[in-house]
């Protein structure tokens, strides 16, 4: 096995899993080989648990529960702040140590550090505001009717391999702002920052069991879902595994959030300021975490009065992502997660090309070097009907299509299974409130992107998923309300 002296991996999975005070290292699962797509060489042996480990988190954060509900809000606000400062101290080791987990740029990484960090600070100030209210009672009767506010329990945290950081901040934040406990499972091929997470907080002073972290698979996650002792699952990844987990969910009535997939529309009108929207396009389009992320605008919808410019513009900028190595703050275009998710993008352009659904502009091969990379691929006139344009690619692979008025573009952006996140390109803003009120999506953004603020609600519609994260709507999640009535 090849090994980094420097690389923080090695360290994580030596210490191994977090379970309640422990750290576990010997587990039922052995261990397996966990590779950096900036390579292709294995960089670390993580512990992987089985059921027994599974079994020992939830026991742990289930014995933590009683402790951490009655903790102050105060108190429990105070550590969350303490996290996240720790994580802003540390956003360029942290940030490395996402790119090995990863094979992202460095440049991403260490902000989707400080990402994180923000949306920890904003649910610490969230635990002293879950207030209750007085309901107003039937006529003829007399007492008092109130409604509380209260955590689920134990809640199973299954974040995506694309954004560890981030996914923590999202889901297990709130979580524990709202006074759960929590067991994380993270994605088979990224388990390395859900860990780092954790100590983190337990730096921070957050009292051992009240987050958990285990790794493993796909049998792993299934059982941890069904375990009778999980209150509550939040899931961020595909639609065929989301499918698994409310089968497996809805055995015991568990509630569940789930933030899927998107095939985001970028709609660019003539009167888009295209020194802007060029870029934009190309990196919100498909370059921004290697196009493996669920809210980019990989439909690029251009009219057809400002098609041709648009694209040369494209090919013009395409000469500044030239893959390289991820860890060089030069690098604009990393490598993709695992090298079966370099074959399944290949798989796609390789269809794309078969079925004729476009015209290849630029790229659509692998980048010649070691590691898992894929060349920024720009496909022109592609039909919006193909497996290319319907599609989660979830690669560096940009679809531009033509339109010629406003009700065509909106009937062909809504034309799609998912509904997650769209753009607009215009300077006309009553343009801008029309069409955003017509596209189906959870999120819509007018000539920029928020960032994915903490502060506002992030969520799909259609079958890109059920409930929210972030802002009021993505606390509440984990909480569930209760009546009380007290009669005279």
């Amino acid at each position: 096995m090849t090994q980094v002296l420097d690389n923080p991996a090695v360290g994580i999975a030596e210490r191994g899993l977090v379970i309640g005070d422990a750290r576990v290292t010997r587990t039922g699962g052995g261990t397996r080989e966990m590779v950096y797509a900036g390579n292709g060489e294995v960089q670390a042996e993580m512990p992987w648990a089985s059921t027994a480990e599974i079994d020992q988190a939830v026991a742990a954060a289930k014995a933590a529960l009683p402790v951490w509900r009655a903790t102050s809000p105060d108190t429990r606000g105070r550590i969350l702040y303490r996290l996240a400062d720790i994580l802003e101290r540390d956003a360029e080791r942290l940030g490395e140590l996402l790119v090995r987990e990863s094979g992202r740029t460095i440049t991403e990484s260490v902000q989707e550090v400080h990402q994180a960090a923000s949306w920890t600070r904003y649910f610490a100030g969230w635990t002293d505001k879950l207030d209750g209210r007085v309901v107003p009672t039937q006529a003829g009767v007399e007492g008092l009717n109130y409604v509380v506010y209260e955590p689920y329990g134990v809640v199973a945290v299954l974040p995506p391999y694309n954004v560890g950081f981030l996914s923590q901040g999202m889901k297990t934040a709130p979580a524990i702002a709202a006074g759960n406990t929590v067991v994380v499972k993270p994605s088979d091929l990224t388990p390395f920052t859900a860990v780092a997470f954790a100590e983190a907080a337990l730096e921070a002073g957050m009292p051992p069991g009240v987050i958990n972290v285990v790794t493993g698979g796909p049998v792993e996650g299934d059982y941890l879902v069904r375990h009778p002792d999980v209150a509550k699952v939040t899931f961020t990844g595909g639609t065929p595994t989301a499918r698994k987990i409310l089968t497996a969910a809805a055995d015991l009535n568990k509630p569940v959030t789930l933030e899927l997939g998107g095939k985001g529309a970028n709609i660019v009108f003539p009167d888009a300021d295209l020194d802007k929207a060029a870029p934009f396009a190309l990196v919100v389009g498909a370059l921004a975490a290697t196009g493996q992320g669920c809210i980019l605008g990989t439909r690029l919808f251009v009219h057809d009065d400002i098609y041709d410019e648009m694209e040369q513009r494209l090919i013009q900028l395409s000469s500044h992502f030239a893959v390289g190595d991820p860890m060089s703050p030069a690098t604009q275009l990393g490598a993709v997660v695992s090298e079966g998710h370099r074959d399944r993008i290949m798989g796609v352009i390789d269809r794309a090309k078969a079925e004729g659904a476009g015209r290849l502009v630029f790229g659509g091969d692998r980048a010649d070097r070691d590691g898992y990379f894929i060349n920024a691929t720009l496909f022109g006139d592609v039909d919006n009907d193909s497996h290319l344009a319907q599609e989660e690619v979830f690669g560096p692979v940009l679809s531009m299509l033509r339109f010629r008025t406003e009700e065509e573009v909106i009937a062909k952006a809504n034309n799609i299974q998912y509904g997650l996140t769209n753009y607009i390109q215009t300077r006309d803003v009553a343009r801008a409130h029309r069409v955003a009120a017509q596209l189906e999506s959870g999120t819509v953004s007018v000539n920029g992107i928020s960032g994915l603020s903490p502060a506002a609600p992030f969520g799909g519609v259609k079958r890109s998923g059920l409930g929210t994260e972030g802002g009021y709507t993505g606390i509440m999640e984990f909480v569930h309300p209760k009546s009380i009535f007290i009669g005279n």
